[in-house]
């Protein structure tokens, strides 16, 4: 066995013993686009065979899928086929996946119909008549952020964390005016609202008895000070994580050490908080695939040329720099938009494909960036993640008519409701099962007749709770 594992395995059985618990460290991807670029006829690719996205990630160490959410994105009605994404039901789904992959969900409220980020932050079109009342304004917001989470608890999807707004420089729920007019940061109006949304996520741990995280989202280290100041001495304290996006192409000086700095500082002001880097990314190629055009281009000297590999070691010493100044995660954004037929607002494919860990054959990138998920780390230790008791596993038999489901860990006499669902979360086929009383149950579900081949997800319920789900490539 490698030392450094026999060192990390011996750490955790020294806190677990003494009572301390050992933190987590998260590799996470943001895999919002996920869902969209299936529909639009993505086939996720490792070593040239077709496989699902959220397994391809998993396997790869990653342990923390992030999903933006929108309120109303209404726009995507003149888009492509007309479908949403990124608002309640495509997160929802997004989320099974997640878990039926073992990873844990952290659900980023941009807390807009649109992109928030630190030059727009502009309310949603559903309140903007009450965007300068603010104590409704402030009602509206607690009331959204607890019923979608509520309504997530109630089929156990609840996220594991949650921001409260996206690299928030500017403030959130802005009026359309003040938005179009610059800077703008209203400390009193600011800090209410986030201690409204905050006071939101803490009734609704009280409802549901579990734990959920709060994340604060800074754009560029270098403004984590002052801005952190500013919450702080306005009142917002019941976060739990101070999270940072930062990324070479948009913060630059700021090195990966001035970042681990930042960390430290962060630490010692406010004890107690953990920090995380909630966005980076890095590309490895200067070219395009599309006729969008990509949003990042810069490289760092120390990793160039563009690469696979130059993006791999740019994850690699990022989440190095953040382990050894005790920050809790890395979150790679956006490492599955790849190029599709389909259009965003502003052009036919992706803005990000360069900086994504897929080649532009929608293939996993050899030595790309993925592989910073399960590098080899020093002074990092990993608890052991409670592993649900519930496992099912799918197999297509040899008539191909038929899948073969094998079910563990459920109660005897359960009454089951198995779903078969394409990936834009369609049901296609529904069967109702009673378990035997067991440990272990086996059984088979017909395909319906002439079902196209492709990726398939088996979800299970107990009741309204989903329990399980499994993705399998029918032929």
């Amino acid at each position: 066995m490698h030392a450094k594992i026999v060192s990390a395995l011996l750490m955790a059985a020294f806190l677990q013993l003494s009572g301390i618990h050992a933190q987590t460290f998260y590799f996470g991807a943001d895999l919002s686009y996920v869902n969209e670029m299936e529909d639009c006829g993505v086939a996720y690719k490792e070593q040239g065979a077709a496989k699902d996205p959220y397994q391809i990630f998993a396997e790869h160490n990653c342990n923390l899928v992030r999903l933006r959410l929108w309120h109303t994105p209404s726009w995507y009605d003149a888009l492509n086929a007309g479908n949403r994404y990124s608002d309640f039901n495509d997160v929802r789904r997004s989320i099974m996946r997640a878990k039926a992959n073992g990873m844990k969900v952290l659900l980023d409220f941009h807390l807009s119909d649109n992109w928030a980020d630190p030059s727009k932050q502009r309310v949603p079109a559903a309140w903007v008549n009450v965007v300068d009342n603010l104590p409704v304004l402030k009602d509206s917001l607690y009331n959204y952020i607890s019923s979608t989470l509520l309504a997530l608890n109630n089929e156990d999807l609840l996220p594991d964390m949650v921001q409260i707004g996206n690299e928030t420089n500017k403030g959130i729920l802005l009026s359309p005016a003040v938005d179009a007019a610059g800077w703008s940061l209203d400390w009193n109006r600011n800090s209410q609202l986030f201690n409204r949304a905050i006071d939101a996520v803490h009734d609704v741990e009280n409802t549901t008895g579990k734990e959920v995280k709060i994340a604060l989202h800074i754009a560029g280290p270098a403004e984590a000070g002052w801005l952190m100041q500013g919450f702080w001495s306005h009142g917002v304290t019941g976060f739990d994580i101070i999270g940072l996006s930062y990324y070479w192409a948009w913060h630059k000086p700021t090195t990966i050490a001035n970042t681990g700095n930042v960390i430290t500082q962060m630490k010692q002001l406010y004890p107690g908080k953990d920090v995380m880097i909630l966005e980076t990314g890095y590309i490895w190629s200067t070219q395009s695939n599309d006729n969008a055009n990509n949003t990042i281009d810069a490289v760092h000297p120390n990793y160039s040329p563009a690469s696979p590999e130059n993006q791999r070691d740019w994850h690699v010493d990022l989440a190095q720099e953040v382990i050894n100044r005790g920050g809790i995660g890395v979150v790679s954004w956006e490492p599955a938009w790849v190029t599709s037929s389909c259009w965003t607002q502003w052009g036919q494919g992706s803005h990000q494909e360069n900086a994504a860990f897929f080649d532009f054959n929608s293939n996993l990138l050899v030595n790309g960036g993925m592989d910073f998920m399960a590098h080899d780390y020093d002074n990092l230790v990993f608890t052991t993640t409670p592993v649900s008791t519930r496992h099912l596993e799918v197999w297509q038999d040899k008539s191909l008519r038929t899948l073969m489901l094998q079910l563990e860990g459920f109660p005897g006499d359960s009454s089951l409701q198995i779903q078969l669902m394409s990936t834009a979360g369609k049901v296609v086929a529904t069967r109702h099962y009673m378990t035997p009383g067991t440990e272990k149950t086996g059984f088979g579900f017909l395909l319906p007749t002439g079902l196209p081949p492709g990726i398939y997800y088996v979800a299970v319920y107990e009741g309204r709770r989903f329990s399980a789900m499994k993705g399998i490539m029918i032929r």
